[in-house]
């Protein structure tokens, strides 16, 4: 299919038209993938965007709840019955002293009730070397821990400081001088539970996990599936506590896919790491991905059906017309190429068959014609100039001189003349039916001169609206040389050959009959198998090459028909078409 270069690869129309399906097919195609992944990719940040500000939201609210911790911290500093027992308590009887110690108490115990994130509110007197607790009441001082009570004191703000496995805000009530001790602090302990089942409201999707870590990272509050993935989470974090918001690519923690949200509070030193699990984003989006592998497949199909298709009506169709012609351009005529659908190839199909067949009748009826025209010429020189006719006709010229029969001399010469003229002449193949009635009649003349007293021919007038009709040549005077050579030669006296017209409605005829007494059954039965014979390479007799010249020439409805004569010798009918004045072509 594609030895030839009319059918490479880069000519057929085939993969021409199957690259342009693909084109136009390719932006849909391209559309599809984008919007699949422009779906997820806004999913995602969506999430994201929703994790994160629920993040800073929560981190903003947990700033403001410590703040206000922090402002009744501040306030309990200025507590008259706390200053009282730090400065006057060596003045106080017992039952004061007593009586001040379960006020601060109890409002100690209003402070931790004053929140959910408060697990122990305790303030540390060391003038009285006692420190009182919302939750333990009243005990001992605990000099070294008071002691390091200067490397965590900075003053009024919120932040949280992470000392031993605990959450404290502290607040201290500093000495006259410069230097030293505070007089008392406050310390007010965060619940690390209530904070990790706050975290827990972040959880809403499964496998989900929250992490809440302090500013050194000493401390890790987790929830939910982090807790399973721990020690590959502390890396994770490490790299990314420096950023104050925003979220990661999927990360892989315990085998699992996670897109992680971090966010961040200065002013607590903490930061929440919220990890939603990948398929989290895809699962709404599997339904879509479902379908677009569907689109994909259907659109392999589609492109497979359109080749299939384009293949079986276009190109194998086009390509057998091709070959077709191509086998025509190599001189095979044969051709013949059936459609059994009635569509365009059909028409293309039938008129190609039409136009072998015409180009074949051409080309037959034009060789033919014209190796039948060559035979009957080379016949006829053979037959007319040849030393046998030409010493008759001398012979009789020579008569007529000795016998000083000048006028019969002179017309024999210029009919002889004329004679030898039209048969050598290179003339055409087709010439007006009055030149070559003329020419036999030229013939005839000279025969009747050398059998004048032997044979008469009766030669009747060519009727005027036949006069240009275009025959071959030499259709009429071989016959009348049959006629004179085979039947009339010999014939001792009252020899006659006739040449006459009929005009029927659709034929002209052109009749040659003679008084022969030489044809016999079996000759004129030969004869009339002859002119049926359709053999093209068979022996041909002048009346058989005039029949098959004519059938050319005119069709079937053309030829010689022949009979015996009324007249007892050989009747001789050329049928010529007759369709009115359409015969006639130059007329």
């Amino acid at each position: 299919m594609f030895n030839s270069p009319i059918f490479s690869i880069r000519n057929t129309l085939f993969l021409r038209l199957i690259s342009t399906f693909l084109l136009i097919l390719m932006p849909l195609i391209v559309l599809g993938i984008y919007l699949y992944q422009w779906s997820i990719q806004t999913a995602r940040e969506d999430i994201v965007k929703t994790a994160t500000s629920q993040t800073v939201f929560y981190l903003t609210e947990l700033e403001n709840e410590v703040e206000r911790i922090k402002l009744l911290q501040f306030g309990l500093l200025e507590d008259e019955d706390l200053n009282k027992l730090t400065l006057l308590s060596n003045r106080m009887e017992i039952i004061e002293k007593t009586d001040k110690i379960n006020s601060l108490r109890k409002r100690l115990y209003l402070i931790q009730n004053s929140s959910m994130y408060i697990k122990e509110v305790s303030v540390s007197i060391r003038p009285i070397g006692f420190e009182i607790s919302s939750v333990y009441g009243v005990s001992p001082l605990d000099e070294e821990r008071y002691d390091g009570l200067d490397s965590v004191f900075e003053g009024r703000n919120s932040r949280i400081v992470e000392r031993g496995n605990g959450l404290f805000l502290s607040a201290a009530k500093p000495s006259g001088g410069k230097t030293g001790p505070p007089l008392f602090d406050v310390e007010i302990e965060l619940d690390q539970q209530k904070l990790t089942e706050a975290l827990a409201q972040f959880n809403t999707h499964p496998g989900s996990g929250t992490l809440l870590v302090s500013a050194s990272g000493g401390l890790a509050l987790a929830s939910g599936a982090v807790a399973s993935f721990m020690d590959e989470v502390s890396g994770f974090v490490g790299q990314s506590r420096s950023a104050s918001g925003g979220y990661g690519e999927d990360t892989v923690f315990a085998g699992r896919r996670y897109y992680t949200v971090h966010a961040g509070s200065d002013k607590l030193s903490v930061s929440i790491y919220r990890f939603i699990p990948s398929e989290v984003i895809h699962k709404p989006l599997d339904k879509f991905y479902t379908w677009a592998w569907l689109f994909a497949a259907a659109a392999l199909v589609i492109v497979a059906l359109y080749a299939m298709s384009t293949y079986k009506f276009i190109h194998k169709p086009l390509l057998r017309l091709v070959k077709s012609f191509r086998r025509v351009e190599h001189g095979d005529l044969d051709q013949v190429i059936t459609h059994e659908s009635k569509d365009e190839f059909g028409y293309l199909y039938s008129r190609f068959n039409q136009m072998v067949a015409n180009l074949r009748s051409l080309i037959d009826q034009a060789y033919r014609q014209k190796l039948l025209t060559q035979r009957a010429e080379l016949k006829q020189l053979q037959s007319q100039i040849n030393p046998h006719f030409l010493f008759n006709s001398l012979f009789m010229l020579s008569t007529m001189a000795r016998s000083g029969d000048n006028e019969r001399v002179e017309q024999f010469t210029i009919q002889l003349g004329e004679y030898f003229r039209f048969v050598t002449r290179s003339a055409s193949d087709e010439i007006p039916l009055a030149q070559e009635i003329q020419h036999a009649r030229t013939y005839t003349e000279i025969q009747r001169m050398r059998f004048s007293r032997r044979i008469r021919a009766q030669f009747d007038d060519l009727p005027e609206e036949v006069a240009q009709l275009r025959v071959p040549r030499l259709i009429v005077q071989p016959i009348i040389e049959n006629a004179f050579g085979h039947s009339l030669e010999r014939k001792e006296e009252n020899g006659l050959i006739v040449v006459r017209f009929e005009r029927k409605d659709d034929e002209f005829l052109i009749v040659i009959e003679d008084n022969g007494e030489e044809l016999t059954e079996e000759k004129l039965n030969e004869l009339m198998k002859a002119l049926t014979n359709r053999d093209e390479l068979a022996e041909t007799t002048g009346i058989v090459n005039i029949h098959r010249r004519l059938m050319i020439t005119f069709g079937e409805r053309g030829g010689v028909r022949v009979a015996r004569s009324d007249l007892g010798g050989l009747q001789a009918t050329l049928i010529l078409p007759w369709e009115g004045e359409s015969l006639c072509t130059d007329c």
